[in-house]
């Protein structure tokens, strides 16, 4: 007889559906939806069955309608953004580019009572800001006849119509392609008092920001999409049956358990290209691309990212719990489609003849996989908190991206030029106009303006690079696992890292650096102090040691080591907490010393100039001139390629 759960995987979806929930699935979809590739429109017939797992009763249902934000050119979205995200811009001119959702049905299955009279769209943001703007549609309040008591189950039958933008902010359409993210009405997160700090207990459910993402709950999602029949669709999740209609279109149904979202893809031109990778857990992962024709070439190396990037999840954080993996190359009218991360659904982004050495396809695909961990297994909020999920991601990519195709050159390795992938998000920080110009903590539309991507990303990322230095990347490594081990599926907060962080490094590296770490969190979290060490002299004496003066710059105090070098080859390392602006070394014995250098194992990553952490007597053999040159030759290499780009 044949053991049940191999009898299970030869019925699609059953054995992922029997499975144990791996989360509270407190927010369940069933959505039959309809894409009019012609007038760009969706229609939708949703039911939404949500479960107050709080201990508070509910009298109030919370939505995003997130395609509000591109209703026309007042949506605080577009008002913040002027229309244009990463690049990519909508041209206001043409009514036919703007988007919008309308809720048409909206029944509590409970009373058969309609809901739609106690509906109305609310401002929280603009309110707690003390602004207002009406125009912004983007957040529906619905006022409950009758009140969901802790432990409750409301199911609500809902309608909705849609229309798609043009693509230039994630979702849409351009021509016959369609990438449809934040499509559906979408319940907020309930929140009881105490969870993420809270004093009382409230719906978070923020409007559409220009820079921000989502925040959601777990659920179950049974989606059915009817399209044009040639149409090739990809999706969040596992597709589960396929029917085609006399009238030249069919339905493909998918489902997807613990996911906190669901987005789709249309297009009749994909190239497909399938594979499967095997971790650890033995547990098989089906890895469908969906690349443009002109692209198809570059299919290994999507496929080869991806599969890096899973392997190395898998070693140093957990298990990919999902059995599948779509990825999808957007085409380049569509580039604002490229690069945004969906539960087990991502667009990656390319261009015709990319030569190997630019390794942007890598980039992305690593980048964007990443997310399904911080985005989707953690699910922290990236309204209130990116930083926990694109800079931790920002992070894992320079580590993934530096392992898998070679520290120094992993992004670019082309006729000579070279650029690593940690160096170059850290470039990006330590090379702002400002580093000091403010903390990546905070509401992500309040962050300094243009310093989004710089704060939550980079700067991130640095800080993240900058811990592992400290620490030691075994204890970071133990952190990190832990971190994600007890927080999957739970949404974490800043605190619940730095707890992780408290609880981890003490115990492995005893008092050395102090009883906590909050005195790192209080400097490159919450603060914005910059960290500059300069090593100002070195003096050889006849009869005593040399000493060597280190100045601290910076107004950020990190412990430092300083490297001495020897006349005779032998080296001495001395230590310093930072705490003072300035400390003079003895070098600790007698002897002739050729050279000295703060922060010789390159630890303080957040360190903004390297330049001046050596001083040498001997000009041929400094280590300051080996830096300098590499760094100045590194620096010439990036300014010509942009300028290539450009």
């Amino acid at each position: 007889m044949r053991p049940l759960y191999l009898i299970l995987l030869f019925i699609p979806g059953l054995a992922t559906a029997l499975a144990p929930p791996l989360s509270p699935r407190n927010a369940n979809y069933r959505i039959n939806v309809r894409l009019n590739t012609d007038t760009k429109r969706l229609d939708g017939k949703q039911t939404l069955t949500w479960r107050n797992t709080s201990p508070e009763v509910v009298r109030e249902l919370q939505f995003h309608m997130y395609l509000n934000a591109f209703k026309d050119a007042n949506s605080t979205f577009m008002r913040e953004s002027g229309g244009q995200l990463r690049g990519e811009a909508l041209d206001k001119s043409k009514p036919e580019n703007f988007g919008w959702t309308n809720l048409t049905v909206l029944r509590d299955q409970r009373t058969g009572e309609s809901l739609l009279g106690q509906s109305q769209y609310i401002q929280p943001d603009d309110q707690a800001a003390g602004t207002f703007n009406p125009d912004d549609r983007t957040v529906l309040r619905v006022r409950l006849g009758r009140p969901v008591a802790p432990g409750e189950t409301v199911v609500l039958d809902m309608a909705f119509q849609a229309k798609l933008p043009k693509i230039f902010a994630r979702t849409g359409f351009s021509k016959d392609f369609f990438l449809v993210g934040q499509w559906f009405p979408k319940i907020g997160v309930y929140e009881p008092a105490g969870m993420r700090g809270r004093r009382v207990g409230g719906w978070n459910c923020h409007q559409f920001h220009a820079h921000s993402e989502f925040y959601a709950d777990y659920g179950t999602y049974d989606i059915a999409i009817i399209t044009p029949a040639p149409f090739v669709i990809g999706a969040t999740g596992q597709q589960i049956g396929e029917t085609t209609h006399k009238d030249g279109t069919k339905t493909t149904r998918w489902q997807a358990n613990d996911v906190i979202d669901f987005a789709w893809t249309a297009s009749p031109y994909y190239s497909i290209t399938t594979s499967r990778w095997q971790g650890k857990s033995g547990v098989p992962v089906a890895i469908r691309l969906l690349m443009q024709p002109e692209h198809s070439d570059q299919a290994q190396r999507h496929l080869d990212a991806a599969k890096a990037a899973l392997s190395y999840f898998d070693t140093y954080l957990g298990r990919y719990p999902y059995p599948t993996l779509t990825i999808v190359d957007p085409p380049l009218r569509a580039m604002g489609a490229g690069g945004m991360e969906y539960p087990t659904f991502i667009t990656a982004g390319t261009s015709w003849g990319l030569p190997a050495g630019m390794r942007f396809p890598e980039v992305v695909t690593v980048h964007e996989f990443g997310h399904q961990y911080f985005m989707q297994l953690l699910a922290s909020n990236e309204f209130e908190e990116a930083w926990l999920d694109e800079g931790f991601n920002q992070y894992y990519e320079g580590r993934i991206m530096d392992e898998t195709y070679g520290q120094g050159k992993s992004q670019i390795d082309w006729f000579g030029f070279r650029m690593g992938d940690l160096e170059a998000s850290r470039d990006g920080y330590v090379h702002l106009d400002n580093p000091a110009i403010g903390p990546a903590y905070g509401n992500t539309w309040e962050l300094p303006a243009g310093y989004y991507g710089a704060l939550t990303y980079l700067k991130t990322a640095t800080w993240l690079r900058t811990l592992d230095g400290l620490v030691g990347r075994a204890v970071m490594d133990e952190v990190m696992q832990t971190y994600f081990i007890r927080w999957r599926f739970k949404h974490p907060n800043a605190q619940s890292f730095i707890d992780v962080v408290n609880e981890v490094v003490p115990r492995r590296l005893g008092q050395k650096s102090g009883p906590d770490m909050n005195w790192f969190f209080d400097q490159v979290l919450f603060g914005d102090r910059v960290c500059d060490y300069q090593l100002v002299n070195l003096y050889n004496h006849d009869k005593s040691p040399a000493t060597i003066r280190v100045d601290r710059l910076g107004d950020m105090q990190l412990p430092v080591e300083v490297l001495v070098h020897f006349e005779d080859g032998r080296e001495t390392t001395l230590f310093w907490d930072g705490q003072e602006r300035s400390r003079t070394f003895n070098a600790g014995r007698k002897g002739r010393v050729l050279w000295a250098q703060v922060d010789p194992y390159h630890k303080l990553y957040m360190d903004v100039n390297v330049i001046n952490n050596s001083y040498t007597v001997s000009p041929s053999s400094a280590p300051s001139a080996k830096y300098a040159a590499k760094f100045l030759f590194w620096i010439e290499n990036a300014m010509q390629w942009i300028a290539w780009l450009v």
